[in-house]
């Protein structure tokens, strides 16, 4: 036996696989014995015929045995693997974790797993589509053959140099904080399955990016003019799925603008019974429950909203026979933006883009490409700047804190109080 390996276990019990080589032990020119007995007979090296890498097998701590490669075939590199293979699951046994924690590449395919069945289930936010891509085109190709326990801060930081080459530019704080919740997420699922502690210390990805630029809004005559072009748009398409989708989006997109609610899970969650109507000194206004992001809340839409709602109403199976003026008070469980046959399509975005350039207002003066947060953006400023909106009371209306709006809409509400200013 090597000095080295004396010294690295001082109590080694030898057992070798023939008579023969069991004489050979006691010459050390010969090669060490295919067998190795650890720790009391609880770890066992051993190699097979005609493979140089050692194998090894150890019993957990409720008696059963199990077997791994340790991928050396070095004698003391073996035993040294062996015995950490033994103490980390005999570690997590204790802490009642899985024995082995997959590698990268299983913890993030489970993760793109759960992201879409809640999306298909009605109860994922549309940011997990942003999440999605950042795990498929970016995640998995970078650490795919690495454990998530093992990722080093200097593996993060290698990360984003190469992530950053393969956008060829600098993100933005906002991209950052999205990479940000995706890397959580995975790790999430990671403490949840029982994979890894939630005591293990992962490094956190950077969402120090570039300042991000003011939305590109609509003004109030693109917005007219959009209204009457949809309104055509929505009669027209060539294919049975564009004229069913065509006015769903129509109505989306003037729902978001008069009531400024968040596109996505917000408005996308939206059922019947969750409008009524809300009367206030002899007036009546329409409310609408939304639940997203910063939690629930009413808002009051604007009275335009109420034929959007009409068309909503005239289209969908699970609702035409119910009268319009009953049907807030019928609490039917029924989403609201769903196709006649009572569909939800997953995305909405797509199509909206289609539309923004099929109108000509996919970008605004300055080239900024308008999303349909751009909707709830116009909606915000219209309100400061035209309907003259205390920030307290948009922040209500909106889901926002009063110190968000402000830092937001700082010019615009240097503006609003020009009159007073000037």
């Amino acid at each position: 036996m090597t000095e080295a390996l004396k010294t690295l276990v001082p109590h080694l019990t030898l057992v070798s696989s023939s008579q023969a080589q069991q004489s050979e032990l006691q010459d050390l020119r010969f090669a060490p014995p295919s067998v190795l007995h650890l720790r009391d007979g609880e770890v066992i090296v051993y190699r097979r015929p005609n493979t140089p890498v050692w194998q090894c097998r150890f019993k957990r701590q409720d008696g059963s045995w199990h077997r791994q490669t340790t991928k050396q075939a070095s004698i003391e590199n073996a035993v040294r693997v062996a015995c950490e293979m033994y103490d980390e699951a005999r570690f997590r046994q204790r802490l009642g974790l899985a024995q082995k924690c997959p590698d990268f590449t299983e913890i993030a395919h489970t993760t793109l797993q759960e992201l879409r069945r809640d999306l298909d289930a009605g109860i994922g936010k549309s940011v997990y589509y942003t999440y999605i891509t950042c795990i498929e085109k970016y995640f998995l190709p970078y650490f795919q053959d690495k454990r998530i326990e093992e990722i080093t801060h200097t593996d993060v930081r290698e990360f984003e140099v190469w992530r950053n080459r393969q956008m060829m530019k600098v993100p933005k704080a906002s991209t950052l904080n999205n990479f940000a919740s995706a890397w959580s997420k995975i790790q999430e699922i990671a403490v949840n399955k029982g994979w890894i502690s939630e005591k293990v210390a992962i490094p956190k990805l950077s969402t120090r990016g570039l300042k991000s630029q003011p939305r590109a809004a609509f003004s109030r005559e693109e917005i007219e003019k959009l209204f009457a072009y949809m309104e055509r748009w929505a009669k027209e398409g060539r294919l049975e799925v564009e004229r069913e989708i065509r006015p769903l989006v129509r109505d989306y997109v003037e729902m978001l603008l008069l009531t400024g609610m968040r596109h996505g899970t917000e408005a996308l969650g939206i059922q019947w019974n969750n409008i009524e109507w809300h009367t206030d000194k002899g007036i009546r206004y329409l409310r609408i429950w939304v639940n997203g992001k910063t939690g629930g809340r009413w808002l009051i839409a604007k009275h335009r909203a109420v034929d959007v709602l009409k068309r909503l109403h005239s289209r969908q199976k699970a609702v035409y026979d119910i009268p319009f003026e009953r049907l807030f008070e019928t609490r039917v469980p029924h989403k609201i933006f769903v196709l006649p046959d009572g569909h939800q399509p997953q995305r909405i975005d797509g199509t909206f883009k289609k539309l923004l350039r099929d109108s000509g207002f996919l970008k605004n003066g300055d080239g900024q490409s308008r999303t349909l947060y751009s909707l709830r953006h116009t909606y915000a400023t219209f309100e400061l700047l035209e309907n003259k909106t205390d920030i307290h009371t948009l922040s209500k209306q909106m889901g926002n804190s009063a110190a968000m709006i402000e830092r937001h809409y700082s010019k615009l509400t240097a503006t609003m109080a020009a009159d007073k200013l000037a």
